[in-house]
């Protein structure tokens, strides 16, 4: 017996080391396919540009340049911050499950200006998106080594402690005399069973285990898109946050500036060298200035507010923007090379290739059902008795008899499911059919990314030169008020037109802000939707340390009062009278 189960382990010792040995080949192999078709589109970038169309059959599949099975490069993202410094430490994310329930716990009590870098930092620490695809990650790690589990054989314990009593009675019957015999039994039975079973061909277990693999390497691409999503809508939103600092500041300057004319106006009236339209047409053009003011003051709380949401801030913390509205710098590759770069950075892309390379796994796995199955079991079983049994009743239990018997069985399986109604096979060709939509999807995916990148381009274009045109129209409408209001004062125009001036100033400031922030925009969208970081620092200028003063009047002399809250019934009825 011992020899029949020293050479079933030893047949089980040789098979598991070929398996090994045959995926160890298999991952070399790829390892230097993968090696060797890296250095592949080196050729092909040779071609001379011609104006005739390229043969897009000649363009490199993305499947050489890649990899049938692309490995995650962290090193082609910057890590994301786990710690706060010091100074931020106060602003550390609220715990998952808090949830406030009184108005104290809501109530603001501190405006933090932040930085763009700061709110970076902030976002990467304390975002719960980010933390939930770091913990999907963790998720699909765990999974992988589930399935790698497959490759060890599994051992199974069992044991059971049972109370046997027995009686019975029987009769007999002898030389016309009936015998009734009366007999009883009481034992405890102890059993232990140990089994192992290991599986030693099993054509499920090598695609099921790719399959883990490459959902693991998905979710890894998954975490690293959604660190490149926050850091860009953790910058979209200070920029926002930025133009809407600038739109309350243009809304004062412009709430002044009514004052102002509407001083000049009541002046003039008062002089008998101006007419009650002129003061009424001031009054209009401050009413509206005010309601301008009051709207961007609601665009700056929303901004501040959105922010703070997605940097998880404690709850009675609005961050502002501390930095200056300014030009983060000059995008430097050219168009061509921005998308080629979005093509080899973007793990969206990454993901794809490996969707089809799951469900090419799954199919593999699918057609396993109906393929043979080898297993080695070996079952060792102990059972110990105590007491006795077949006693009559004269007689006692002795405890102290007792018993124990043991065995070991070992075998080899042998289990083929040969026809299953076209089951497996019918799977199969759906997780094919699914390898190929993800290969049409990657085609979409991959006119998407290109597109995505020529609109951050384009606009960045446009935008540069939106800066330069709306910059001189402030400077120009800046003086045409000026020019307008010292014509006004002297006489020889009407308030008309410091009003027409006024709003044109008003408007061209609006617009030059909206070309600052959509340059910024574009040059953060180029930098997510390409993976590069290429971003020249525009020249440093001498400016004065102290806040120019606008040439039209001095702000101080010109405060703007707060209004108290009018509700809207009461509001209405002002409009009715």
């Amino acid at each position: 017996m011992r020899l029949i189960t020293a050479r079933l382990f030893l047949l089980a010792g040789v098979l598991a080391q070929g398996c090994t040995g045959v995926r160890a080949q298999q991952s070399l192999e790829v390892q230097q396919h993968g090696s060797s078709t890296d250095q592949a589109p080196a050729s092909r970038e040779s071609e001379a540009d011609g104006s005739a169309l390229i043969n897009q059959s000649t363009l490199p599949s993305a499947i050489e340049l890649k990899g049938s099975r692309p490995r995650v490069d962290p090193s082609a993202v910057k890590p994301a911050a786990t710690s706060l410094p010091e100074t931020l430490s106060s602003l550390g994310a609220t715990p998952s499950l808090a949830l406030p329930n009184k108005t104290s716990e809501v109530r603001i009590r501190e405006l933090r200006p932040l930085s763009l870098s700061e709110v970076e930092q902030l976002a990467e620490v304390n975002s719960p998106s980010l933390k939930a695809a770091a913990s999907q990650v963790e998720q699909a790690k765990s999974n992988l080594l589930a399935a790698l589990s497959a490759w060890y054989p599994t051992l199974s314990l069992k044991s059971n402690v049972n109370f046997a009593g027995d009686e019975g009675r029987s009769n007999s019957e002898n030389h016309q005399q009936t015998t009734e015999e009366y007999t009883f039994g009481e034992e405890w039975i102890i059993s232990f069973d140990a089994t192992l079973n290991w599986n030693l061909i099993d054509p499920a277990r090598a695609p099921q285990i790719a399959s883990a693999r490459d959902s693991f390497e998905k979710q890894r691409d998954t975490y690293l898109i959604a660190l490149r999503d926050l850091r860009l809508n953790a910058a979209d939103l200070y920029f926002k946050l930025q133009r809407a600092d600038e739109g309350v500041g243009i809304g004062q300057n412009a709430v002044r500036s009514s004052l102002v004319s509407l001083r000049d106006a009541q002046s003039r009236l008062q002089a008998g060298v101006a007419t009650k339209l002129e003061v009424l047409e001031a009054e209009t053009q401050l009413a509206r200035d005010t309601q301008s003011l009051t709207l961007a003051l609601a665009q700056q709380n929303t901004a501040r507010r959105t922010l703070a949401q997605l940097l998880d801030l404690p709850q009675d913390v609005t961050p502002t923007a501390a930095d200056p509205v300014q030009i983060i710098g000059i995008w430097q590759p050219s168009l061509e090379e921005s998308i080629i770069a979005a093509y080899a950075f973007r793990e969206e892309l990454d993901s794809l290739i490996l969707d089809i390379s799951i469900n090419n796994s799954n199919a593999n796995a699918a057609l396993a059902a109906v393929q043979p199955v080898i297993k080695l079991t070996n079952t060792y079983q102990a059972i110990r008795r105590e007491g006795q049994s077949g006693l009559t009743i004269d007689d006692s239990v002795d405890w102290t008899q007792h018993s124990w018997t043991s065995g070991n069985t070992v075998g080899l399986g042998f289990t083929w499911n040969i026809f299953d109604g076209g089951r497996a096979r019918a799977q199969y060709r759906q997780n094919k059919q699914k390898a190929q939509q993800s290969e049409f999807e990657f085609a979409a995916k991959r006119d998407q990314v290109r597109l995505e990148v020529e609109q951050s381009f384009f606009n960045l274009a446009a935008s540069s030169q939106d800066i330069k045109t709306t910059s001189i129209g402030v400077l120009s409408s800046r003086e045409s008020l000026r020019l307008a209001r010292l014509r006004f004062q002297a006489g020889v125009t009407t308030q008309r037109e410091v009003v027409n001036n006024q709003r044109d100033l008003k408007q061209a400031k609006t617009l030059y802000a909206d070309a600052m922030l959509k340059y910024n925009r574009s040059m953060i969208e180029l930098s997510r939707r390409t993976g590069l970081d290429q971003i020249a620092a525009c020249d440093s200028l001498e400016l004065s340390n102290k806040k120019p003063k606008d040439d039209l009047f001095d702000s101080d002399s010109i405060p703007i009062k707060p209004s108290p809250l009018t509700p809207a019934c009461k509001a209405s009825i002002l409009q009715a009278e």
